[in-house]
């Protein structure tokens, strides 16, 4: 086992780019409390385990999504921005529209000595951008013995920054076979309120933390990557709701054609595994879940003789969603990292 020895270049890379990819959720309704939670899909890429050159590296990320909803996640939202108070029966005709174009930034620093026998990194994840929510609501039913029926709409935007994610990541390397752990914290220093539509900050606290295998040969360019993590959300105080605890999956296979171009695809699933709590929770369980599935192109370039470059584009399109809004996904990075040594002139 090694930690430290010369890496090839699209190994270097790619894994950089994986690290840089562990976004915060901007509070646009995707899952829990009202359709939101911590963990974005696509946090994870292609040689997510795989280690990389000791130093300093930094990613930046565009990324954009577009979600729809009906029924029960438009009706989750409205819930928790206090326009309803009280537990009833009745029938919701709903529709939520939201999209969010968000820039992030990932410095991060990867030591040289081993740390239990792996490669440690250690980072810090913020987010700045801008995010929209729009609900459209026809509302029939009966509080105690009054009926009645209510239509409206509401919509919200903001910008701001989201949330800071301190993050911490584990790497071992035998031969092709990679594996990693890994442990962030949210600090719930971003944009919110409680009644606002959309934020860029959860308003709570959060732990996530997972295991990753990557299996990778230089030699024919195959790359295989699944990270399976999960979330704890703390309750939020602001609403009185704790959402459930969460589990995901993302993954990703790739081939490089060449030593500079990557393509394959991606994916990813996600599971809430337990229902959501609190005083102020008045929509039950809500348990949601989704899956999404798209394709990647990555192209690793030199910067100079010490940094080295790379570019990567994917997109995911959502299905099967529950309890949760369903759209697409596009994530554009460019990330920067230690090149490997070249080989000493003899």
């Amino acid at each position: 086992m090694s930690t430290t020895k010369p890496i090839p270049k699209c190994r270097v890379f790619v894994s950089a780019f994986a690290v840089g990819a562990l976004l915060l959720a901007p509070n646009l309704a995707q899952a829990d409390e009202g359709g939101v939670s911590l963990w974005v899909p696509g946090f994870f890429g292609s040689l997510a385990a795989a280690p990389v050159q000791p130093g300093w590296s930094v990613a930046t990320i565009y990324y954009h999504t577009s979600v729809d909803a009906g029924g029960n996640v438009a009706f989750a939202r409205q819930v928790t921005r206090g326009n309803l108070k009280a537990n009833f029966t009745g029938r919701l005709d709903a529709v939520l529209d939201a999209d969010a174009h968000l820039g992030f930034m990932f410095p991060s620093y990867t030591f040289a000595s081993p740390v239990l026998g792996g490669q440690l990194t250690l980072g810090a994840l913020g987010a700045y951008g801008r995010t929209r929510a729009s609900v459209d609501a026809t509302l029939t039913g009966a509080l105690g013995p009054i009926g009645f029926m209510v239509s409206g709409g509401a919509s919200d935007a903001v910008t701001g920054f989201g949330d800071l994610l301190p993050l911490a990541m584990l790497r071992w390397n035998h031969g092709v076979h990679n594996f990693m752990t890994y442990a962030g914290v949210d600090a719930p220093v971003g944009n919110y309120e409680a009644k606002r539509l959309a934020n860029l900050g959860l308003g709570h606290s959060a732990i996530d933390g997972g295991f990753g295998y990557t299996y990778f040969n230089p030699q024919t360019g195959n790359e295989f990557s699944a990270v399976l993590g999960f979330t704890y959300n703390f309750e939020n105080h602001h609403t009185d709701y704790q959402n459930g605890v969460d589990m995901h999956l993302d993954w990703a296979a790739s081939k490089f054609l060449i030593k500079q171009w990557q393509v394959g695809v991606v994916g990813y699933a996600y599971q809430q595994l337990t229902g959501d709590s609190g005083s102020g929770n008045r929509v039950g369980g809500f348990e949601s879940r989704v899956f999404g599935i798209g394709p990647q192109v990555g192209y690793v370039f030199p910067l100079d003789r010490d940094y080295q470059g790379y570019l990567n584009l994917k997109g995911y399109k959502e299905f099967e969603a529950e309890h949760r809004a369903e759209g697409w996904n596009v994530w554009l990075t460019f990330a920067i990292s230690p090149a490997a040594p070249r080989p000493a002139m003899k």
